[in-house]
């Protein structure tokens, strides 16, 4: 059994207030320091750092429907040239809050075997909900997989690692090994010519 919800938990959200009245409305703003790993490798919400939530609660039949929008600093660094990057992030989400005693469907719940999305569905705990794995989802979906500093940012040099966007003009006169190789075979085959060429009657006079 899961443990039962801290309502001091910035993320744990109480919904008392609106009953089971299908239509009641509850608007709310909550500033957050953003959990650990809000994010992906690259890029991502530091832990720590605020989280904006405006949140709209709405009872409805079957539970707590909770739409709402994340703002958050990204920091990160660009995929080609390694430079740290900052943005800001606007994440939008909604989210199903089931009663207990009732499936999305408004019916019984079916037997765990007839339900293949019962793991997917979120409860209300008593009058609370845990908003932290919607806040994930939603701010990782919404997330560049492959962010980069501008969008024709140049990258490092392969030869040096140089970042290519300070320089322009930045380049390595490259010599293929394989245009050498030929060469000095080129400068071989002279010599031996030059060694087998025929030798004058002059020659041959002076070595005597």
């Amino acid at each position: 059994m899961n443990a039962r919800l801290d309502h001091r938990s910035p993320l744990v959200f109480d919904t008392h207030e609106l009953g089971r009245r299908p239509g009641a409305l509850k608007r709310l703003s909550r500033s957050i320091p953003a959990p650990a790993d809000l994010g992906i490798e690259v890029i991502g919400v530091a832990e720590g750092a605020t989280v904006e939530l405006d949140l709209r609660l709405e009872s409805v039949m079957e539970g707590v429907l909770v739409t709402g929008t994340a703002r958050a600093p990204l920091t990160g660094e660009c995929v080609r040239c390694l430079e740290p990057l900052e943005r800001e992030l606007e994440a939008d989400f909604q989210e199903m809050y089931s009663y207990p005693d009732a499936d999305s469907r408004n019916r019984p719940v079916a037997e765990p075997a007839e339900d293949e999305d019962e793991e997917d569905t979120l409860f209300l705990e008593g009058d609370l909900f845990d908003l932290e794995p919607v806040l994930r989802d939603a701010v990782v979906l919404s997330l560049p997989l492959q962010p980069v500093c501008r969008e024709d940012c140049p990258g490092l040099c392969p030869e040096c690692g140089a970042r290519l966007a300070d320089d322009p003009d930045h380049h390595h006169d490259v010599h293929d090994i394989r245009w050498a190789a030929l060469q000095g075979l080129a400068v071989s085959d002279q010599d031996g010519e030059m060694d087998n060429a025929p030798r004058s009657a002059g020659d041959d006079s002076q070595e005597k």
